[in-house]
């Protein structure tokens, strides 16, 4: 089976080593040509054009930044693609870019699922991802060992593209909610004299701990940001989520606050640091 990744970056990459490990012949193509060309020794041909990456593949992931990044790559790639073969598409691009981006599939009558994931690069690189997919049952068949390889859980939320972006949006707000108060505590409790540790550990074990939490938090206090979840990432999904909830009249004020303070700390020069130097924003 051969399975094309378009966009190598801190998801891709993962995503196309554990494909390669699967036993999957697998193409990877990214905008920034140098980034995918250490993929080659893990077994991965590396393309160097869009319309060559998926030429003869069975299934194309595209894991771009943005909605924009994904139109336009694949407005180019659309066109070789294959009579049967189907577009996993698992970038995180919002509700409206995927209704455009199925339009956009379905003008070149290529089988599209929406099916962005959750989880951060280590995930991608275990091949632990939840994938959150939606699509028509007839491709699931198709698309379920690609899908099994880059996750350890699927998720189908429905037939209708959108459903897996809904779903996604949602468990975003949470994460992004955590990160951004884990911030708020640990940067409170310095400033009151305490050792930023002594939070992490009273919440340890008891009904508000959260492995996020732990996670992101000592990030926070060890000031190390090598990026999981690149914070620049997370402002672009913060204001997806706040379309989201204007669209729908739930109150925005919570996610208007999280997205302003992810917002400066990647003015403040971090956009490509994990979303954990949001605590450079707080403190």
């Amino acid at each position: 089976m051969k399975v094309t990744v378009l966009g190598t970056g801190l998801m891709g990459a993962g995503m196309a080593r554990n494909l390669a490990r699967s036993g999957f012949e697998v193409t990877a193509w990214n905008r920034t040509a140098e980034r995918a060309r250490p993929l080659a020794d893990d077994g991965v041909r590396v393309a160097e054009d869009a319309a060559d990456a998926v030429a003869g593949a069975d299934v194309v992931l595209t894991i771009l930044f943005d909605a924009d990044a994904v139109t336009e790559v694949m407005t180019r790639a659309l066109p070789a693609f294959g009579s049967d073969t189907v577009w996993i598409q698992s970038s995180t691009v919002g509700l409206d870019a995927t209704d455009r981006l199925a339009e956009l599939a379905a003008r070149h009558d290529v089988g599209f699922l929406d099916a962005p994931v959750l989880g951060t690069r280590q995930p991608a690189e275990q091949g632990k991802l939840t994938v959150l997919a939606a699509g028509p049952e007839t491709l699931r068949g198709r698309a379920e060992p690609v899908l099994d390889a880059i996750g350890a859980r699927t998720v189908w939320v429905g037939e209708h593209p959108g459903g897996g972006h809904r779903l996604k949006l949602v468990a975003n707000a949470w994460v992004l909610s955590i990160t951004t108060a884990t911030a708020q505590s640990i940067a409170l409790a310095d400033r009151l004299g305490l050792d930023p540790r002594a939070f992490l550990d009273v919440i340890s074990g008891g009904p508000t701990d959260s492995a996020y939490a732990q996670l992101k938090g000592k990030n926070m206090i060890t000031g190390e940001f090598e990026p999981a979840f690149a914070l620049g990432g997370a402002v672009k999904d913060a204001a997806l989520i706040l379309e989201a909830l204007r669209a729908t009249d739930v109150d925005d004020r919570l996610m208007s606050a999280v997205h302003g303070l992810l917002a400066a700390a990647a003015d403040a020069g971090h956009a490509d640091d994990d979303m954990a130097a949001v605590i450079r924003a707080v403190t």
